[in-house]
């Protein structure tokens, strides 16, 4: 191929002067113009991408202008999310207070001779030799040390052993340190309700100081006997699960088990006054 063009190299230039000369001649004798026509053929690539260009120029504008518009709709959206939210969040503490409520008077229609105070729990112990609880109220609510503490149905939780200024400890019924006067409603026979290191990890008190001759069975209810004045009489503590006897053969005590949800109770009530 390249010896073809190195031995008729001449004869094709003057073949190709020859055709465009006749294609001249036979455009001016149509009536064409072959300069325009050259200029248009060179334009028409340039005034495709002008137009490409422009309509990329529109296309990305709206986009823009879109997307400026999309976020301003999803900002609106998510602002009402929080407010919904918010409005949410209103109502469920707003059922939660009516449910307190309900519960408040349903302890004043079953003990009116009981004031209390409604609290919330916001710490817990975490040790393994205590069990306390930490409420939301202090003596600027009324709420004094030795008040005792229940849940909405009246079972005792425990003892306020601090109080300060807007928060208190409650030591559990569970702790090894709380001693109260306890009486098993059946048999009306008084004995001393403590905490056990043991019982404590499993959730259940001791009942001490039974009386040689003592008939509990299981399921009998434990509650507060108010002995000394210090604390109400009748607060439901429990239920007597098993009886034992000490290794002398003549003392005993059982375990109770508490009434009271104490590791997941939130909401409380503080008795402030009992009349005693």
């Amino acid at each position: 191929m390249k010896r073809f063009f190195q031995n008729n190299g001449g004869l094709l230039v003057v073949a190709a002067v020859l055709l465009a000369a006749v294609l001249t001649l036979g455009a001016y004798i149509l009536g064409y113009d072959p300069v325009g026509g050259a200029i248009e053929l060179l334009a028409t690539p340039f005034r495709a991408a002008s137009g490409a260009v422009a309509s990329w120029t529109q296309e990305q504008y709206d986009k823009s202008f879109r997307y400026d518009e999309q976020q301003a709709e999803i900002e609106g959206l998510r602002q009402r999310v929080a407010e919904l939210e918010k409005d949410a969040i209103a109502g469920q503490d707003a059922q939660r207070e009516n449910e307190r409520l309900k519960d408040l008077l349903g302890l004043h229609e079953e003990r009116p001779e009981l004031k209390y105070r409604d609290a919330a729990v916001v710490r817990r112990s975490s040790s393994n030799w205590s069990s306390n609880l930490t409420i939301d109220r202090g003596t600027a609510g009324g709420v004094e040390v030795d008040n005792c503490v229940i849940d909405q149905y009246g079972h005792l939780i425990g003892v306020v052993t601090q109080a300060d200024l807007n928060s208190s400890v409650v030591t559990t019924i569970l702790d090894p340190a709380l001693e109260i006067g306890g009486r098993v409603a059946r048999t009306d026979e008084d004995a001393i309700l403590e905490g056990d290191f043991a019982l404590m990890l499993e959730g259940l008190a001791k009942l001490s100081f039974l009386a040689e001759d003592s008939k509990l069975v299981t399921g009998d209810q434990v509650v507060t006997s108010g002995l000394g004045g210090v604390y109400p009489r009748g607060l439901v503590v429990g239920a007597i699960r098993t009886l034992y006897v000490e290794e002398d053969g003549i003392s005993r005590h059982a375990q109770v088990e508490p009434s009271a949800d104490i590791d997941g109770v939130r909401y409380v009530y503080v008795i402030v006054d009992y009349g005693g």
